[in-house]
């Protein structure tokens, strides 16, 4: 797996740029949810989301 860091992260070559999230991250709701604190942020979540339709994995 091709990974290279950016900023605080490492990113994966199939991973949102910082200019496809900043368009992106203002369509996502913003409420916050009471209860256990998020393990995952939301950038992480959609490129989550886009690996596994990307590989079609299960």
């Amino acid at each position: 797996m091709h990974l290279v860091r950016s900023r605080s992260r490492l990113v994966g070559r199939g991973d949102l740029t910082n200019d496809q999230w900043a368009r992106l991250e203002p369509l996502l709701p913003s409420g916050i949810k009471p209860g256990r604190p998020q393990v995952w942020t939301r950038r992480q979540l959609i490129d989550g989301i886009r690996w596994r339709t990307r590989t079609g994995a299960p």
